[in-house]
């Protein structure tokens, strides 16, 4: 078990480390320190009491799984934000009502059927399902590089591994995926 002294010395050992590379994958200092303290406080908090050679490992999955988490919001608030900003208001009181402006397609053509919209939701559900399948690297390599839209370079970074093994990771994932999905009669 790692004594106080032991997780103190090791924190200072990585701190500079840690922000220099999260600043790199998001190209904000408050950003990068805010996830580099997050990191260092789970550790604490959580693995504290492990031994102190594991104290690395898991403070790079930390950091690693911190930092998707700021990507995700980011992405997130981006998608929010970017889109209620486009609606201002037609009064000069600033009050902007989204429901008084949103208008209803008025061909049918355009709306889905019941039918079509469960069926989509069936694929989805099918989909979401193979990928938790998936062997944990070929998940993580898969989503990283398709869902949260990171490169080669960056996905390697967050994982911890050569940008080699990410292009044989979301390689095996793609292929899995699209012979489960096939073998459902799913075919995108």
């Amino acid at each position: 078990m790692a004594t106080e002294q032991e997780l103190s010395d090791f924190l200072k050992s990585v701190e500079r480390r840690a922000f220099k590379r999260s600043v790199y994958h998001v190209r904000d200092e408050e950003a990068a320190l805010d996830i580099v303290q997050d990191s260092m406080m789970k550790l604490a908090e959580h693995y504290g009491d492990k031994p102190a050679n594991e104290l690395p490992m898991l403070f790079q999955r930390i950091l690693s799984n911190c930092t998707l988490d700021w990507f995700r919001r980011q992405k997130t608030r981006r998608a929010l934000f970017s889109n209620l900003s486009d609606f201002e208001s037609l009064d000069d009181d600033g009050d902007f009502d989204l429901l008084e402006h949103v208008q209803a397609p008025t061909d049918t053509r355009e709306t889905e059927s019941a039918e079509d919209t469960t069926r989509r939701a069936q694929i989805f559900h099918e989909i979401e399902e193979q990928i938790a399948a998936l062997p944990g690297r070929q998940r993580e390599a898969f989503l990283m590089r398709y869902w949260e839209d990171m490169d080669v370079a960056e996905t390697a970074a967050a994982m911890g591994c050569s940008e080699g093994s990410v292009k044989t990771h979301c390689s095996r994932a793609v292929h899995a995926l699209s012979k489960a999905l096939k073998a459902k009669g799913i075919s995108l």
